[in-house]
């Protein structure tokens, strides 16, 4: 886990204590622990004994910042595995290919390669977040099958196409 993941899930772990009456009560307050509250305090490595770690909380919050910056998103690798189940899938796929034609433009149709190395940017395996978008109905081809056109608008599981063909999905 990198540094920066680190950061977010202690940031987690501080939004969750003050969301929870028991875990805020048992950190802010000093109130007696059961063995549930006492194990989840014990996960955090921003608390001790002695109270919060003040130099690993700025940290944190120094790092929450840098997210905030246009180059956040240079700190997070591609996504190296597709989730399998599609209502997992399905989404980011969608997601992946809005943030692609938002940059490159969604008025205007994409050659395939300008739209594979884009998509490249997010997620090694281009041709599943592809075909899922053109599946899904928030990508189409154009008529002579060089470019991809962004629709947007999402088809319902009853709707998607069927049956998949080459010409649907160009090469991956």
């Amino acid at each position: 886990m990198t540094e920066l993941h680190e950061s977010i899930a202690r940031a987690r772990q501080a939004i969750a204590v003050l969301a929870s009456p028991s875990l805020r009560a048992a950190v802010v307050g000093g109130a007696d622990l059961d063995d549930r509250t006492r194990s989840a305090i014990a996960a955090f490595d921003w608390l001790g004994t002695d109270g919060p770690d003040a130099p690993l909380l700025g940290r944190t919050a120094q790092d929450l910042r840098r997210l905030q910056e246009p180059s956040a998103l240079l700190a997070f690798d591609r996504i190296a595995r597709m989730p399998v189940k599609d209502d997992e899938r399905h989404p980011l796929s969608v997601r992946i290919v809005g943030l692609v034609f938002e940059r490159l433009g969604i008025a205007r149709p994409v050659p395939e390669p300008v739209l594979n190395a884009a998509i490249a940017m997010f997620a090694e395996d281009v041709a599943v977040v592809r075909r899922d978008a053109v599946d899904l109905g928030v990508l189409e081809r154009t008529d002579d099958g060089a470019a991809y056109r962004f629709v947007g608008a999402l088809r319902g599981p009853a709707q998607l196409k069927s049956p998949r063909t080459a010409r649907s999905y160009g090469s991956g």
